[in-house]
């Protein structure tokens, strides 16, 4: 009900990044897993999608998309970053040709491969961004922030549906004004003509006990903007695990601010769809 409708079995387990806040690193710290029954899942994702249109229970339009149901392929991996371990034309053909089901998928990179497919809109790309001074500590060798900007216009114009996707935000001193240095990037490089279809998702920054002990056992930059125990709170998440997220009186505040930054430097973009 958020990134998108439905969750679909994953294509691929783990991660080639290294970026210290991903909570797939709590469960898999290095390496990938790729499914070989592809076919299979995308039967299953057929078969529910006719379930759930018989039963009534996806309600559209709704915030993830007006008309079709939105399924994230790439929930335990990025997905694009992975591309040629996977069948992915395969898996776009699905989407592009399924009456009623929509692909989606987050990344840090810059998959030029997929402008050479049309996906008739069927799939959505959703750029994850950060100031880059954070990118280049919290999430190394990933794609350059101003580089999966300039990609938006391009991605658009192959026939993808893109998004931008604000996570982690971090909270630390001057992270309002360098968030403030992110939001006139993109305004100064997407094109005028497709910033309303550009919208937002932003997610403030949910940390780990056992992911900040491993990273501070590896070695692992950037724990000191993770891990802020005095602003942080213990929160058990929808999966049953404990994890820290800021204290919720700073949080909304925070919240609170992002969105008047948002408004005042982005109101000619689509809206934010939903910021926890």
């Amino acid at each position: 009900g958020r990134s998108s409708d439905y969750i679909t079995p994953s294509f691929g387990f783990g991660c080639l990044y290294k970026c210290s806040y991903c909570y797939m690193r709590r469960k898999t710290p290095d390496g990938l897993s790729i499914a070989v029954n592809t076919d299979e899942i995308l039967h299953a994702i057929d078969s529910h999608t006719q379930l759930i249109n018989f039963t009534g229970e996806c309600i559209k339009p709704n915030q993830t998309h007006s008309e079709y149901i939105t399924y994230d392929i790439s929930c335990n991996e990025d997905f694009a970053l992975h591309r040629k371990h996977h069948e992915w034309e395969k898996i776009f053909d699905f989407f592009k040709n399924h009456p009623h089901a929509m692909g989606t998928l987050a990344t840090k990179c810059v998959p030029v491969d997929f402008l050479n497919y049309d996906p008739k809109g069927k799939i959505r790309i959703r750029f994850s961004l950060m100031p880059q001074k954070i990118s280049s500590i919290l999430e190394p060798n990933t794609a350059k922030i101003i580089d999966r900007i300039k990609a938006i216009n391009a991605f658009i114009e192959a026939g993808y549906d893109v998004h931008v996707n604000f996570s982690p935000v971090v909270v630390y001193k001057g992270w309002k004004e360098d968030y403030t240095e992110l939001f006139n990037m993109l305004d100064n490089y997407v094109e005028p003509l497709y910033k309303k279809n550009v919208k937002a998702e932003v997610i403030f920054l949910t940390h780990n006990e056992l992911l900040h002990n491993h990273n501070v056992e590896k070695g692992i930059k950037g724990e000191d903007l993770l891990w802020q125990p005095k602003y942080q709170e213990v929160k058990t998440s929808q999966y049953g695990g404990k994890n820290l997220r800021y204290k919720v009186p700073l949080k909304r505040i925070a919240i609170s601010s992002f969105k008047k930054m948002y408004q005042q430097h982005l109101s000619n973009f689509g809206e934010i769809r939903y910021i926890f």
